[in-house]
């Protein structure tokens, strides 16, 4: 079968994947795990508000564990999470297809979360856990307030 330049392909997903479509599979490769629109517009407004950071870092030796936004000094991890993939109240939704699939896998998502708080929290981190869907001034603002009070 042809297929004509920009023409979606509606061929099935390559050998073992899950993917309903060739297309989802496509979409699905291509999200990030890391420097995402909300995290860099977040890291952009921070860094406007003269906070410097490590980004994408890994806290605890051991652990798969890794923060999007860190300030080392004061044991400070900043998580942007998205409505998707971290079940926001708001903003979160459920796919119509794999319906069994996506439930148990933004229920593991969210479950990470609280399990990564937790390690965080007993290793002396504070923890700020915004959605991207905030305002990246008011996340700045935030973080700024939390760094004032941790400063001696």
């Amino acid at each position: 079968m042809a297929v004509m330049s920009g023409a979606r392909s509606l061929a099935p997903a390559a050998a073992g994947s899950w993917a309903t479509s060739e297309a989802v599979r496509r979409t699905m490769l291509g999200n990030r795990s890391r420097d995402t629109q909300p995290e860099v517009r977040v890291r952009s407004a921070l860094h406007r508000a003269g906070l410097r950071f490590r980004k994408h870092y890994a806290p605890l030796r051991g652990k798969r564990i890794r923060v999007d936004v860190a300030f080392t000094r004061w044991r400070v991890a900043v998580q942007i999470d998205g409505c998707f993939w971290h079940s926001c109240p708001v903003h979160g939704t459920q796919p119509a297809a794999h319906t069994d699939y996506w439930a148990d896998k933004l229920t593991r998502n969210v479950a990470r979360d609280r399990d990564s708080d937790r390690a965080l929290a007993e290793a002396g981190w504070t923890v700020l856990r915004f959605w991207e869907h905030e305002s990246p001034e008011d996340v700045a603002a935030a973080v700024a307030r939390v760094l004032q009070e941790k400063k001696p």
